[in-house]
């Protein structure tokens, strides 16, 4: 009857309520070895006669019970070991449930973002003709305004030709990078190059945001690898942060021999807590409150969580205390053993 609470105890509360079930059940017993009604007629299938004199007369001795000593004892060892064991194993059960919930997150997510994949692939494969027929069009009302000395024309024209360009380079990323794995899709680079190479291509897309970065290195320098999708990603982040806050925004680079710390703070007007908690688990329709109202579909967000969870890394959303919002990035470094000579 004692093993039954201890049971119970040890399957569904913390460990140490565990012993304590433990102690309060041992001591109970304990008290049975002085209090305790014996069952009548116990030894009356016994023949005494048949007991030596010798024993009968140093029986009085003995005030503690062998037989219930022994009971006692075995009580103590099998609550012990019940009490160890099962916890043990319902810590288990517990830390397998985890593990099978994160398990089932991250499935899920991969799920949809192997459907943003498919949807991009065949998003990029019909774009193809129209990005082309754009493009004949756009060159030729170019040589057009040219000609009739159009100047304002003609760089309306040229810039158009620019931005499908850039969709047309954008589209043969997208067709080159499908299937590759991540060593064939990066190479290795030293922290402050990857830095500099990332802030180098946004600024080639948003000349007129103001970039205040502060770099706080640690020497050696380590080594990440560079590859195109966490590059992407950062730039969206970077993208994001220059929508709602389009006069400057700041970034602080700080790394050890580990992890690298990546935080991009804007002058927006923040973010909400609900938002914040359920960016990366699916995607959220967005409006980028800013000067211009844009209105978005939350998938660059999406995929930004999803490459950095990928790569074993860490994203994080909260509101500064002067206004505005702070994204938080901590991604795994290599080690001097990981980088090939």
């Amino acid at each position: 009857f004692f093993l039954l609470p201890l049971i119970v105890t040890a399957t569904i509360l913390p460990q140490r309520y565990s012993w304590y079930m433990v102690a309060l059940t041992s001591a109970c017993y304990t008290l049975l070895i002085r209090f305790y009604l014996p069952l009548p007629e116990l030894h009356s299938g016994h023949n005494m006669d048949d007991i030596p004199q010798e024993i009968l007369d140093l029986q009085p001795e003995f005030d503690f019970n062998l037989h219930i000593f022994a009971m006692w004892f075995c009580y103590l060892l099998i609550a012990s070991i019940v009490a160890h064991f099962i916890v043990e194993m319902s810590t288990s059960i517990r830390e397998r449930d985890q593990r099978l919930s994160k398990a089932r997150e991250q499935a899920l997510r991969n799920e949809r973002v192997v459907a943003l994949g498919t949807l991009a692939a065949g998003a990029a494969h019909e774009m193809g003709t129209p990005l082309g027929t754009m493009a004949i069009l756009v060159h030729e009302l170019e040589q057009e305004s040219a000609e009739q000395g159009d100047d304002e024309l003609h760089e309306k024209m040229h810039i158009i030709r620019e931005q499908i360009r850039r969709c047309n380079k954008a589209l043969s990323v997208l067709s080159a990078s499908a299937g590759q794995t991540r060593a064939e899709s990066g190479s290795i680079m030293t922290v402050d190059k990857y830095i500099a190479k990332v802030i180098r291509q946004w600024r080639t897309q948003r000349v007129d945001v103001a970039l205040q970065q502060q770099i706080s290195s640690a020497k050696p320098t380590p080594s990440i690898i560079a590859e195109r999708t966490l590059t992407h990603a950062l730039i969206n982040i970077l993208d994001n942060a220059a929508d709602v806050s389009p006069a400057s925004i700041e970034l602080d680079a700080e790394w050890n021999e580990k992890q690298l710390t990546l935080e991009i703070r804007d002058q927006g007007p923040g973010i909400e807590p609900d938002i914040a908690a359920a960016v990366g688990k699916a995607p959220l329709a967005s409006i980028k409150e800013g000067p211009d109202q844009q209105h978005g579909l939350g998938i660059g967000l999406f995929l930004t969580h999803a490459t950095i969870e990928r790569l074993g890394g860490q994203i994080e959303f909260f509101n500064r205390d002067s206004g505005g919002t702070c994204t938080r990035i901590r991604l795994p470094l290599l080690t001097p053993t990981q980088v090939e000579p």
